[in-house]
């Protein structure tokens, strides 16, 4: 093979695309129950948008942009995550006159340079939900998380888990952070080379290290829980009472920070059971200080992303297939260069009637055309002969029974248009 597809990156072959309508589907279906509409955002931006919202330090700017000077020599980055153009997508047009929160969503193309692993790719797709203004109210905390969990139970995934926490906000974090850095500080030696950078840019980033020694030491950290300010404390608790009252089985997970510099108090993700943060579907959470770091005046925003390629991945381990997509289910079938006219006009006619057809090609025998119309998996075989050109008629075969009828050619479309739903 001269080419192949880069690393990192995938085809979305016909056989797979039921699935990905499928998701489609659903998160507009979830959209809609939620009152959120969508937004089609540039795939590249300016590349201060994303060093300003997700965190010059951290290790997607750092290390996984995809960034690159445009020949009229500005600084251009295609998209690594979505929420930073919704956000200003929703300054830019003035959306903070419209009825708050403003709900959007997006479904879009995501790049990011880092080793490929299962579900996830340099280039892959994820949807997100924000919600846009407001008053920070738990109460939205709580209806986007219940979002998020009533998409995966829509789907029929199951042994999921929901994992929640709160990091607390501008006034509260600073003593947490030196909290934190004091029960690394003795401990450099045994940490990673990220996190021993970590402990200087960026105190948070060392909770998200999947490497096992890391892990050891994190999880005697302190909580960021146990330092939160009164205002976040009550936050917390009151949406933890609203989670309760949803039903939703949450576990408080002192660990979870998320990977962004962006998020505020509430943080939680959706893993399968016995998964771990690797493999998490959706995370989100609040990011009250984002609006306002991209120069608009201080607004409330939460939200969630997921990852498709690994929803896809856990349809596929737990056997739930997608819906087919629909295709045609009429074959037309011909005898002789006259009878074959007659079928490129007789499947153009049928399609303007909206029925769906797969016409045959060349100068096969019968017997090959309906073999092809057999393993195309079509309901039914329209045959055109001498006979029936003739007679003004055309033979609908069943092909499941191998029943056939003789019908008018002028009431063929009658007889179809039941068949192709």
């Amino acid at each position: 093979m001269l080419y192949q597809a880069p690393r990192g990156t995938s085809d979305i072959l016909p056989q797979e695309q039921a699935y990905w309508r499928y998701l489609e589907q659903m998160v507009a279906r979830t959209a809609r129950l939620y009152g959120y509409e969508r937004l089609d955002a540039p795939t590249f931006e300016d590349t201060k948008l994303f060093a300003r919202s997700v965190g010059e330090d951290t290790d997607i700017v750092t290390k996984e942009m995809y960034t690159f000077e445009d020949r009229g020599g500005s600084s251009i980055t295609l998209r690594p995550e979505g929420t930073a153009p919704v956000c200003r997508a929703y300054l830019e047009h003035g959306m903070k006159n419209l009825p708050q929160p403003v709900k959007l969503y997006y479904i879009a193309s995501i790049f990011r340079y880092e080793r490929p692993q299962a579900g996830r790719y340099r280039q892959h797709y994820q949807f997100g939900y924000e919600a846009i203004g407001g008053d920070g109210d738990p109460a939205l905390d709580s209806e986007v998380i219940d979002m998020a969990w009533r998409f995966f139970s829509s789907v029929k995934l199951r042994r999921l888990s929901l994992q929640l926490n709160s990091i607390g906000c501008k006034k509260c974090r600073p003593g947490y952070v030196a909290a934190l850095k004091s029960h690394y500080a003795s401990r450099t030696g045994e940490l990673c080379p990220d996190c021993r950078s970590r402990l200087e840019r960026n105190p948070l980033r060392l909770l998200d290290c999947k490497n096992e020694a890391c892990l050891k030491i994190a999880a005697s950290a302190p909580k960021s829980v146990d330092h939160l300010c009164p205002e976040c404390a009550e936050h917390f608790k009151q949406l933890k009472r609203y989670l309760e009252l949803l039903g939703l089985p949450f576990v408080v997970n002192n660990q979870l920070v998320r990977g962004l510099d962006y998020y505020t108090r509430t943080v939680f993700e959706i893993q399968p059971e016995g998964g771990g943060a690797q493999s998490t579907l959706a995370g989100g959470g609040r990011y009250d200080d984002l609006i306002e770091e991209l120069g608009g005046k201080p607004t409330p925003a939460l939200g969630f992303a997921a990852g498709m390629e690994r929803i896809i991945l856990n349809l596929k381990k737990q056997k739930i297939e997608a819906p087919p997509l629909p295709r045609p289910q009429v074959f037309i079938a011909y005898i002789g260069v006259a009878a074959k006219a007659e079928a490129v006009k007789l499947a153009a006619d049928l399609r303007r009637g909206d029925i769906g057809v797969i016409a045959a090609l060349g100068d096969k025998s019968l017997k090959a055309q309906l073999r092809q119309a057999n393993n195309l998996g079509v309901s039914y075989a329209v045959i055109i002969g001498e006979e029936e050109l003739k007679s003004g008629t055309v033979i609908v075969r069943d092909m499941t029974s191998a029943e056939q009828k003789s019908v008018p050619a002028g009431k063929l479309q009658g007889e179809l248009a039941q068949i192709d739903k």
